[in-house]
């Protein structure tokens, strides 16, 4: 009798192993970034598309970046889930203070030391959990991470057109294929409009309306893509971006070089006229000199000492950080030697002031429908990107909690854990209710068979 029972025990535990292999729900997931859309463009635009995600799916009022609130530091937020001196990629150049040498966005783009000093993007987390993954221009994609590279990555030129819609529609029919074809679990999508327009023309042009419009069109166009190859109920789509716009005030300039007591001389290395954030090396012995030359320069200019530097902005606590730091209040640019930056429009700017919000949608099998949330911090996405695609993720910043009421899954549940403490996914995701139902099964297995042997 209890031989039996300890056979059937072990049967039964045996079987409750097995099915786990084959039963997971992922989805695929698609993370598609439009550079520079503010946070409240869709208001003085006619966009049909985002309005109808958001009826079937989800919109926040609007998501905070991170400060600097630049390309490439914002963008690596979103793939890490870290502040931007967590992850270290302070600034779209790469730079070194010993040499002065200093690289444009595009060849930034191919240094992996810039990209690769501690932080893993999600693709690479993905991989190592048995998914494929593939980088569409986006930010970071065409970097190495200890050793390994996105699945499979597309390159933009030097000269590239970030505004052609031919273009990206094709770039929307090749994402499809690799869903389809390829059969990919996760896709970084990369445009970098409305920034250049919003840049050139400045946020209120009429100009950038229309580049909002072109945005609508396309999302419209991505939406039916992914109706038409069968993927409605296969593949989740986030829409976001990395931060917003400002126009650029042209009088009453911040320009270093017309100030009194203050003389490039004194300075070994500088990063400035990048729009409103300056970094700064001065030479041995003239730190304090310069600053106090720069701290009362302007009203409009803010100037810190590194370890002074405001905590809030979770931005000057790393090695890349120069000495001196500074940063310039809305519509305000630095301009260094002489001015070369004629930007009308310009971000960079506090984080906190609300024309570098931005926006985020979402929509899918795992999410709800019709529902507006509150604003959240981008750091969050990380997090909700790893749930979504069932994988562990790597410590990070950010918390599931900020999203988690916008999943279907989440209905009739209380909230995870207070805010901020789950650092990583919290304790029912799905990759770790897998592992546990896998060892309490297979602890089964062993009491089934020891009952077995010794009855």
């Amino acid at each position: 009798m209890y031989a039996f029972l300890g056979l059937m025990v072990s049967l039964l535990a045996l079987g409750a192993c097995a099915p786990l292999q084959g039963t997971s729900t992922r989805k695929k997931l698609l993370l598609v970034s439009f550079d520079g859309f503010r946070w409240n463009y869709d208001q003085d635009v006619d966009t049909p598309n985002l309005d109808s995600m958001a009826r079937d799916g989800v919109k926040a009022r609007y998501m905070t970046p991170p400060f600097v609130t630049q390309t490439s530091p914002c963008h690596f937020s979103l793939l890490t889930g870290k502040y931007i001196e967590n992850h270290g990629v302070i600034h779209n150049m790469w730079f070194n203070t010993s040499t002065g040498q200093k690289l444009p966005y595009y060849y930034t783009q191919r240094v992996s030391s810039w990209w690769d000093n501690g932080s893993l993007p999600i693709w690479i987390t993905a991989q190592r959990q048995g998914l494929k993954t593939a980088s569409l221009f986006f930010p970071g994609g065409n970097a190495t991470y200890q050793g390994e590279q996105v699945n499979i990555k597309r390159v933009e030129g030097f000269f590239h057109k970030y505004n052609n819609v031919t273009e990206w529609r094709q770039n929307i029919d090749l994402v499809m294929k690799w869903f389809t074809t390829d059969n990919l679990d996760f896709v970084a999508l990369y445009f970098g409009e409305p920034d250049s327009t919003g840049h050139k023309y400045g946020p209120e042009s009429q100009q950038r309306k229309e580049m909002v419009s072109q945005v609508d069109q396309t999302v419209g166009y991505l939406r039916k893509s992914i109706r038409e190859h069968g993927m409605s109920s296969a593949l989740n789509l986030i829409i976001t971006s990395d931060h917003g716009m400002e126009t650029v005030i042209k009088k009453d300039e911040i320009h270093l070089q017309k100030v009194a007591n203050f003389s490039f001389r004194d300075i070994q290395f500088e990063l400035v006229d990048y729009g409103p954030q300056g970094l700064l090396v001065p030479k041995p012995g003239k730190l304090e000199e310069v600053y106090e030359a720069l701290k009362n320069a302007h009203p409009k200019l803010h100037v810190y000492k590194k370890e002074e530097f405001p905590k809030r902005f979770r931005y000057a606590n790393n090695p890349r950080i120069t000495p001196l730091v500074l940063y310039s209040d809305p519509g305000y640019v630095i301009h260094g030697r002489i001015k070369v930056q004629l930007n009308n429009g310009e971000h960079g700017f506090d984080n906190q002031v609300m024309n570098m919000k931005t926006i985020f949608r979402a929509e899918g099998p795992a999410f709800k429908r019709g529902l507006e949330v509150e604003p959240f911090e981008s750091v969050n996405v990380y997090a909700l990107l790893c749930e979504l695609l069932e994988i562990k993720p790597e410590p990070h910043d950010g918390s599931l909690n900020a999203t988690w009421h916008m999943l279907l899954k989440s209905a009739g549940t209380d909230q995870i854990s207070p805010p901020g403490t789950d650092q990583i996914s919290p304790p029912h995701s799905t990759w770790e209710l897998a592992l546990v139902l896998s060892l309490v099964a297979c602890l089964g297995c062993v009491i089934g068979i020891a009952c077995y042997v010794l009855m």
